[in-house]
């Protein structure tokens, strides 16, 4: 949606390595929107876009009006049923019948081989690769990883908002998930546990408010109690009025096979 960030870039950068043209589209989608969120203050630097985006070598840069992505009288959606009440649609509701109705709308006007996007909006992901295998799009989803400041903060066009105090309070997202990645490393599988030592990360911040910590399966986003194969902890939260959102991916190692085995 613009704004763009060096996690955008990323993208970009992945898709000329692989491709042989690369189109960016910039649209701030009004109908992923709920009616009181910051559709009206979100940002729209667009000629520093077109400038970063120039750098990078992109050959199209696609930003079209509301009007012509949302013809007047329009009564079409896409949605993904199943999917887009949970995360992040179940705490905005509507919020991925807007993504996914704008997304193949993107899609078949631009009609790419590849698309990219970022980990960062896992929950996203999920629902948009089920929409492409549901509605036979033939095309490749591809997922950048999570571009962070030094700090650990994940870029983000909405970290504009945050004030310094707010930007501070913010690394309470990034330090729970280090939190989580090493009681991971050190063998703990049970989800409710690694989701409670996430919550006592958030208690240090009483002034940030957690809207979900969950973990779940990366496909379905459905919630996984032990964790035996990938597995997504997920965390959005209120940073002031600025919700921001994070995420990483907890991966067992293979076991080795015990007991007798036959050797041939």
């Amino acid at each position: 949606m613009g704004a763009l960030h060096e996690g955008h870039l990323s993208l970009v950068r992945a898709a000329k390595a692989r491709c042989d043209a690369v189109v960016v589209s910039i649209f701030v989608n009004p109908t992923q929107f709920g009616p009181k969120e910051d559709l009206a203050r979100y940002p729209r630097p667009f000629e520093r876009d077109r400038e970063l985006l120039d750098k990078e070598g992109v050959d199209i840069l696609f930003s079209p009006t509301a009007e012509e992505m949302y013809p007047k009288g329009e009564s079409t959606w896409v949605i993904v049923e199943g999917l887009s009440d949970k995360l992040d649609g179940r705490s905005r509701p509507g919020h991925f019948r807007g993504v996914t109705t704008v997304v193949a709308k993107l899609f078949q006007i631009v009609a790419p081989n590849v698309a990219f996007f970022g980990q960062k909006d896992a929950a996203q992901v999920a629902v948009i690769r089920r929409m492409v295998r549901d509605l036979n799009f033939d095309l490749e989803i591809a997922v950048g990883p999570i571009v962070r400041e030094a700090d650990g903060l994940a870029l983000s066009s909405r970290n504009a908002y945050l004030s310094a105090e707010e930007r501070r309070r913010a690394l309470v997202l990034s330090r729970s998930m280090r939190k989580i990645e090493e009681e991971f490393r050190a063998g703990e599988r049970n989800s409710t546990v690694l989701i409670a030592a996430a919550r006592a990360c958030f208690a240090q911040e009483p002034e940030v408010r957690v809207d979900y910590i969950e973990v779940i399966d990366p496909d379905t986003l459905d919630p996984v109690s032990e964790i035996v194969r990938p597995a997504l902890l997920a965390v959005a939260a209120y940073v002031g009025s600025t919700r921001l959102i994070d995420n990483t991916v907890l991966k067992p190692r293979l076991q080795p096979l015990r007991g007798p085995q036959c050797v041939y």
